[in-house]
């Protein structure tokens, strides 16, 4: 059975270039980046290369790069850096469809005795910019806004929010995992104080991510320990990751084009749908959204059963972020949407890869319209 693999907002394959790269500097070229002699200098000049190159990909200095362990080690060096940079504000605003590493650092925010607005979205995601702008008070000290929704892909306002937040003189923290590899990305123009990725959304290694900081931000470090990352990260560097960080990130600006193929893919398997499964609907399609994520609801269904009927033919699909699989309940993004919950629970996420074929998609499609049937004439039986 061939792998059909349509679960790229969860994770990616690590890129063959990315690989290649890594590859030596597990055994050859193994020195401590901190060391002072030849094999250290060696690690620390490619340690300097992949911050360029994680600079370019996202828009700002290689000095403000601070290099984590992923997108969640860097959500908590940001928000916990927030709430002891500004001790006599403790606001914070944020939208009601953040990651789930989000939600469980609002969660941290609010029983350390601060107080959390967060702003809705309407009916196709999209962010309500003039609630955030109310929302946005003296006293707030960290606006946190996504750039693209993990599960339905609508992509938000970021230089737009970021501009509310600096007017209040908040900072303001970008989660532009998901974005990544998919749509430009860019700091500067969105105006961010705080900046967060992870590697393996976009063919880099696991255990890879990194915060930018802008320059005159002040932030405790999260991790204690040695004078790695100018002071703001304790822990000898992860060589190997971090080259693969930098030519993968290097890889996603080349192939940024390409995501137009990706684009057209996704429009014609959700063309397919619409035109051949009855009672279906298209979560966020009215707006901007990734070009390779395809967010599905289908009536009548749970969405866990067609994953399985998926999954059993070789496919690979989410009925929501990966973090939260598991739970029988309509992702918050979908009750923040306020989808009904028929079209809720029978929601399946397609998440496309620069690597997707016409082949694949035309196969998925064909297939669907069956099992839906299959699955609608269990529920009626």
């Amino acid at each position: 059975m061939d792998l059909l693999y349509l679960d790229h907002n969860a994770t990616t394959a690590l890129d063959p270039g990315a690989f290649e790269a890594m590859r030596p500097w597990f055994m050859e070229r193994f020195g401590n980046a901190s060391a002072a002699y030849a094999l250290g200098h060696l690690s620390d000049g490619a340690v300097v290369a992949a911050r360029e190159q994680v600079a370019a990909l996202v828009g700002c200095a290689p000095a403000e790069i601070v290099f984590t362990s992923g997108g969640t080690e860097s959500l908590n060096h940001a928000f916990r850096g927030a709430w002891e940079a500004f001790p006599t504000k403790r606001h914070l605003v944020t939208t009601a469809v953040e990651h789930p590493a989000v939600r469980a650092l609002v969660s941290w925010w609010k029983a350390q005795g601060g107080e959390v607005t967060d702003v809705g979205v309407d009916g196709e995601g999209r962010l309500d910019l003039a609630a955030l702008e109310a929302a946005v008070r003296p006293d707030t000290a960290l606006v946190a806004v996504m750039a693209a929704n993990n599960e339905s892909g609508v992509l938000f306002p970021a230089a737009e929010a970021g501009r509310l937040a600096k007017a209040k003189g908040a900072l303001f923290l970008v989660d532009a995992t998901q974005a990544v590899g998919k749509v430009p990305v860019d700091a500067g123009a969105w105006g961010a104080d705080l900046l967060c990725l992870s590697g393996h959304k976009f063919h880099g290694p696991k255990g890879t991510g990194l915060l930018m900081i802008r320059r005159g931000v002040r932030l405790k470090p999260l991790m204690l320990g040695g004078s790695q990352e100018r002071g703001r990260r304790g822990g000898t560097e992860n060589v190997p990751g971090l080259v693969g960080l930098g030519k993968a990130a290097e890889l996603a600006m080349a192939r940024l084009p390409e995501m137009e193929r990706v684009r057209d893919l996704r429009d014609a398997f959700e063309s397919h749908l619409l035109s051949e499964v009855p009672d279906v609907r298209i979560h966020g399609s009215d707006t901007d959204r990734l070009p390779n994520t395809s967010l599905v609801g289908f009536g009548g269904i749970e969405g866990e059963a067609l994953q399985l009927k998926l999954a059993e033919r070789g496919i690979c699909v989410s009925t929501g972020s990966a973090c939260s699989t598991g739970m029988r309940e309509p992702s918050h993004v979908l009750r923040a949407m306020q989808v009904p919950d028929a079209y809720a629970r029978g929601t399946v996420r397609f998440s496309l890869g620069l690597g997707t074929t016409t082949e694949q998609m035309t196969r998925v499609a064909h297939l669907l319209p069956g099992l839906v049937a299959e699955l609608r004439a269990l529920v009626r039986n």
